[in-house]
């Protein structure tokens, strides 16, 4: 029969053996000290981090000394350092500081900068000769060295270029303080003379830069006038102008341009070292007018005279230009027998044409002739009368002012301008008003034929020929891939 266990805990062992109640003790003196050293840890850790951020912050806020390359000797400057705990080797301790006197880098010689000493650079001056321009009025002006000018004028090959300027040409000058270390004139597109010192001396040579032709192509169809479909075909003034001037006397570029006209031209492009310099030479051209075609190839001949030739080598140029005055906006009144006039109010005949241009507008001369008349005429207020050969003369009335060429007795070139167009005499707003008379008869400057002009020498023919075929076979080329470009739009 088995025993219930006893409630009753016994102890078998003896007094003096018993620890029971000691061991408790030591556990929780134990536990304190390791919270203790754990605490100690966590307060060294946070002073270290606090003591390395301030020495690593510290030179974000401290003034950094004025460090002079030329002092041999090292600056200094007193930094506070912790000195390391008695307990913890290593560990800095708040509350002790000391100070303690270091040398600062130095930097390295060879990464100074040092700004070299400022030098003065020769100065440039540049001129484009106006009319009545000297060399010695141009030194004088910019006060540079007239002694040096005179010295370069004794140089043989400086003297020629220098002695002859005409407006427009461009001189350059570079000097120091007035005297000159060189000088360059612009000859034309490739050549320039340069005269540089060398010592006490001068020494003058040609600099030439050879240029390259190109040759380019335009082509334009008019809706309204020539210039709008010029810009369009990006073409420049100048070069429209010399296409206008090719048939000027087959055209006249003021009245009988209409919507539906078109132009070809092959023409020179000038470069040099890459860069286009400008338009050159038109080479050939082509240009249909209300259905007919007029065709002019440029021709120069082994003595130097050059012009436009159609492609059976008769010359393009007439007698007589048919309008006399640069491409105007309008008509203001044509050849009439039985015109109104504006000013008096009856019917008087209109013995010319009046090209409307404001006041100042050049006024060119329709042929070669002599001046024999020019002066005030009436109601033709400011008027120049040119006689030319086969008693043709031509009138130009209402003039602003004279060209100096025009004076009587003197000779003219056609082209050359004689006056500018203006309101003087009797009349309503500022035009040029032209006459053509042959035998002291009036003839309707735009319907009356021209004389013709001489064409290609025969002497000159088969050579003619050779350089007029391949700009023919180029005009064609071109047009036959305009007429497919229309006829296959995108």
């Amino acid at each position: 029969m088995s025993r219930a266990p006893s409630r009753i805990r016994h102890d078998y062992k003896g007094k003096l053996d018993y620890a029971g109640p000691a061991r408790p003790r030591t556990s929780k003196w134990l536990l304190f000290g390791i919270v203790a050293a754990a605490a100690a840890a966590t307060l060294y850790l946070t002073l270290l981090h606090d003591a390395g951020g301030t020495q690593r912050s510290q030179p974000k806020t401290a003034a950094v000394p004025a460090i002079e390359l030329q002092q041999p000797e090292p600056e200094t400057t007193s930094l506070k350092l912790r000195l390391p705990g008695e307990s913890v080797s290593g560990a800095p301790v708040p509350s002790a500081t000391t100070s303690m006197t270091l040398p600062l880098p130095q930097p390295r010689q060879e990464a100074a900068v040092v700004p070299a000493t400022p030098v003065d650079a020769p100065d440039r001056v540049q001129f484009e000769i106006a009319s009545g321009d000297t060399l010695d009025q141009l030194f004088a002006a910019n006060k540079l060295n007239r002694s040096d000018l005179a010295e370069i004028l004794q140089l043989d090959d400086a003297r020629e270029h220098l002695h002859l300027l005409r407006p427009g040409d461009r001189i350059s000058i570079r000097h120091e303080l007035g005297d000159v270390l060189q000088l360059r004139r612009t000859i034309d597109d490739e050549r320039a003379l340069t005269v540089e010192r060398d010592g006490e001396n001068f020494i003058a040579s040609m600099v030439v830069n050879p240029v390259e032709k190109r040759i380019a192509h335009a082509h334009g169809a008019i809706d309204s006038s020539l210039f709008l479909a010029a810009q369009k075909a990006g073409i420049s003034d100048t070069l429209i102008m010399n296409l206008a001037g090719i048939f000027a006397w087959d055209i006249d570029f003021v009245l009988d341009i209409r919507s539906g006209d078109r132009f070809t031209m092959l023409y020179e492009e000038i470069w040099q070292d890459g860069e286009k310099l400008r338009d050159g030479k038109v080479l050939a051209a082509e240009f249909t007018n209300g259905g007919k075609t007029f065709r002019a190839i440029r021709f120069e001949d082994p003595d130097g005279e050059a012009g436009y030739f159609t492609p059976d080598g008769l010359n393009v140029k007439k007698a007589f230009l048919r309008a006399p005055i640069a491409i105007s906006p309008r008509v203001t009144s044509s050849f009439n027998p039985r015109r109104m006039h504006p000013v008096h109010k009856k019917v008087l005949p209109h013995k010319g044409v009046d090209y409307s241009a404001p006041t100042g507008t050049a006024i060119k001369a329709a042929g070669d002739g002599k001046v024999i008349f020019r002066g005030r005429k009436g109601g033709y207020g400011n008027t120049v009368i040119l006689q030319h050969g086969g008693n043709i003369t031509t009138l130009y009335a209402h003039m602003s002012k004279f060209h100096s060429r025009a004076r009587t007795g003197r000779r003219v070139r056609q082209g050359q301008v004689i006056g500018y167009s203006g309101a003087t005499g009797t009349v309503t707003a500022a035009h040029l008003h032209y006459e053509y008379r042959v035998g002291g008869v009036h003839r309707n400057p735009r319907t009356v034929k021209l004389p013709k002009a001489q064409p290609v020498d025969k002497k000159y023919r088969a050579l003619y020929t050779e350089v007029a075929t391949p700009l023919i076979e180029q005009l064609d080329l071109v047009g036959r891939t305009l007429r497919v470009a229309s006829s296959n739009p995108q």
